[in-house]
């Protein structure tokens, strides 16, 4: 419950950035799936970045763009062919 009202509160005055560590860490899939919908949609309706830190794949594949973390280097997952 923490969790998702550290979402709303994260959403709720329509910031420019959104930085979320883990946002489903701890959730179910069927909550983690409306989680990352909600802040997506919050995200595209405002105009907003949307920044995901995640270990998770399912949450990866649903957002625009991914990079990865090589080194100590953000590397765009997308220029990577070991990805």
């Amino acid at each position: 419950m923490q969790q998702r009202v550290a979402i709303a509160r994260a959403i709720v005055r329509s910031p420019a950035v959104v930085l979320a560590d883990e946002p489903t860490g701890a959730l179910d899939t069927a909550t983690a799936d409306r989680v990352m919908k909600v802040l997506i949609d919050s995200a595209r309706s405002n105009n907003a970045a949307l920044v995901v830190v995640t270990h998770d794949p399912a949450v990866s594949s649903m957002v625009d763009r991914v990079f990865i973390m090589d080194s100590g280097i953000l590397v765009d997952a997308h220029e990577d062919s070991s990805c």
